[in-house]
């Protein structure tokens, strides 16, 4: 499975290019409406720039995006953006690249490289976020079988979150979404067979 990407935390960075600055703000943003607001804010920061360009990807499987060029000539700012975002595997991520022109012309082919350097230069600036969906389970069972069982729930991929040592022991089991199966067959085989409870 190919994981996703987004940003810890808002990052900006800044290139020179013949001249003209372009300024890369990255953000992390779970909806469209997040994502235009962000976009909305470097906008008004920058309102004396040249353009404002952007892209954004949003959804669990990057299955919403879009950009726009801001007035540059078309498909050599936005579409640039989006790609590199793409192509980092970036989803839940808005990109909005200021440019201050500084008097020489790039040309469609100078554009397309800048704007695509200026979000590849943010988007190396720090580790990018993993973005892991996991699934969580609860379960109750005796002392015997303790250490069987967080020793078989590591084994299939499932990390123990807490341990609570009562008249029984309680087990919070946490498992990626996508590698789930296997554990689950487990577990439920072995609530089926008593050797353990799974609570909700």
């Amino acid at each position: 499975m190919d994981y996703f990407y987004s940003v810890d935390s808002p990052r900006v960075t800044e290139i020179k290019i013949k001249r003209s600055r372009f300024i890369c703000h990255l953000a992390a943003v779970s909806t469209l409406d997040a994502a235009k607001a962000e976009i909305a804010t470097v906008a008004a920061e920058h309102k004396t720039a040249n353009h404002n360009c952007w892209a954004y990807i949003v959804g669990d499987a990057a299955e919403m995006f879009h950009s726009s060029d801001a007035g540059e000539p078309g498909g050599t700012a936005g579409k640039p953006m989006l790609n590199v975002l793409k192509k980092n595997n970036m989803t839940n991520i808005v990109a909005v690249v200021t440019r201050y022109f500084g008097g020489v012309k790039l040309g469609v082919r100078g554009l397309i490289e800048a704007y695509g350097e200026s979000v590849q230069s943010a988007v190396d600036a720090a580790p990018l976020k993993k973005l892991v969906h996991y699934t969580r389970y609860q379960i109750s069972l005796g002392y015997d079988m303790a250490e069987i069982i967080k020793y078989t729930t590591q084994k299939l991929h499932g990390e123990i979150e807490d341990v609570v040592y009562g008249a029984d022991v309680c087990l919070k089991i946490k498992v990626e979404t996508h590698i789930k199966n296997e554990l689950e067959n487990y577990l439920q085989e072995m609530d089926g067979a008593g050797k353990l409870t799974l609570l909700e």
